[in-house]
C-alpha cells in the first residue's frame, strides 16, 4: 500500500516534499522518510540520487544508526516553508526593509519580493495583521509600507512601468509615470531611481511619499543608470526647508558633530564655516542648531529667521513670568 500510494505522487512533487523535509530536521533514517513519502526505502534511495543530481549536497551513513542529512552546497537552494515560517520569514524581511537592522535593508526588499509573489492570500493576511499590532523601533522618522516596497521592487525587477501618486516635499500633489530602476537605501531613507517617462528624464522619488496606483504596467527596456553618489541621496536635500547657516565654530568641528545626512559643512576660515542642511519642519532645524551649541547667522531660509523670532519671543514670554 505504502508504495502504491507514492506512486500516485508525481515525482517532481515528491522530490519538493522530500528536499522540504530535509530541510525540516538535521537527519532522517530511510524508514522514517518511506514512511513519511509513503514510499519504499527503494524509492527513498533514488529519490536522493536525483536530487544529488539537481546539485543538492544529500549526505548518507550507513548502519543502523545511520540516515539522510542535507549538507552545505556551492549555492543556496529553495527553501520550502510551511506556513507558520514563511508568515515569520516575511514578517522579519518587513522589519529588516524598514532599517531596523543596518546594511541589509536592500537586500531584505529583494527577498521580500520573492516571497510575496508566491506567498497565498491568506497567509499575507497574516502578516499584514500581525504587522500592524507590532511595534517597530526603526530609525527612520519617516516609515514606508512594506506593500508599497515590495510593489516597486517588483516592478523594478520585472521591468514594468510604475504609476503612482507623488507627494513633493511642499505637499503639491502629482501622478507619475516612470521606469523604476533602482531602490536606494541611505540608512534613514528610501529612494527609487527612475527614468520619468512624462519628463524624459531621470529622477529620485521618496519612497515614504509614494502610493503606488498599479502593480503591474507595460514592459521597458533596461537603461544605463547614471553614476550616483549616495550623497545625492542625503534626507537633508529632499527636504521641504533648504537652509544656509553661518556657524562661529571651525569646520572640522562641526563636521565632526554633524552626520552626513544632516548637512554638509563648508570651511570659510579657521574660526567659521558655514552648514547646508535642511528638514520638513522648522522646529527640526532649530533643534539641531541648539544641539550645535554655537553662535549662528541664517541666511537661508527666511521663514526659518521667522520662525526662530516667535520662538524667542515666546522664551522672553516665559522668562518675564
Amino acid at each position: 500500500m505504502p508504495g502504491m500510494l507514492g506512486g500516485m505522487l508525481p515525482t517532481s512533487a515528491r522530490l519538493l516534499k522530500l528536499l522540504s523535509l530535509l530541510q525540516a530536521h538535521r537527519e532522517w533514517s530511510g524508514g522514517d522518510l518511506a514512511t513519511r513519502l509513503e514510499v519504499d526505502v527503494r524509492t527513498v534511495r533514488r529519490d536522493v540520487a536525483k536530487l544529488r543530481a539537481l546539485g543538492y549536497p544529500v549526505h548518507a551513513a550507513p548502519g543502523v544508526a545511520g540516515g539522510y542529512q542535507l549538507g552545505a552546497g556551492a549555492k543556496m537552494p529553495p527553501l520550502l516553508l510551511d506556513d507558520e515560517e514563511a508568515v515569520a520569514v516575511a514578517l522579519g524581511l518587513r522589519t529588516a526593509a524598514g532599517g531596523s537592522i543596518t546594511g541589509i535593508e536592500e537586500s531584505s526588499v529583494r527577498a521580500l519580493a520573492k516571497l510575496e509573489q508566491v506567498l497565498p492570500s491568506r497567509l499575507r493576511r497574516r502578516v499584514n495583521t500581525l504587522q500592524a499590532v507590532t511595534m517597530s523601533t526603526a530609525r527612520s522618522d519617516t516609515p514606508v509600507d512594506a506593500t508599497h516596497l515590495t510593489v516597486i521592487a517588483t516592478a523594478a525587477r520585472d521591468r514594468q512601468r510604475l504609476r503612482f501618486e507623488y507627494r513633493s516635499h511642499d505637499g503639491t500633489a502629482s501622478v507619475r509615470n516612470v521606469e523604476p530602476h533602482r531602490l536606494v537605501h541611505t540608512g534613514y531613507r528610501w529612494y527609487l531611481m527612475a527614468w520619468d517617462v512624462d519628463r524624459q528624464d531621470w529622477r529620485n522619488f521618496r519612497v515614504d511619499r509614494m502610493i503606488p496606483r498599479t502593480q503591474t504596467g507595460p514592459g521597458f527596456d533596461a537603461r544605463d543608470v547614471p553614476e550616483f553618489d549616495i550623497g545625492d541621496f542625503d534626507a537633508w536635500r529632499n527636504a521641504r526647508f533648504q537652509a544656509r547657516i553661518a556657524l562661529a565654530a571651525p569646520a572640522q568641528e562641526i563636521a565632526a558633530r554633524v552626520p552626513q545626512r544632516w548637512g554638509a559643512v563648508e570651511a570659510v576660515d579657521d574660526r567659521g564655516c558655514v552648514l547646508h542642511t535642511g528638514a520638513d519642519r522648522l522646529e527640526d532645524l532649530l533643534t539641531w542648531l541648539l544641539y550645535l551649541d554655537v553662535d549662528f547667522v541664517i541666511h537661508e531660509p527666511a521663514e526659518l529667521r521667522d520662525h526662530v523670532s516667535a520662538v524667542r519671543d515666546r522664551m522672553d514670554r516665559a522668562v518675564r513670568h
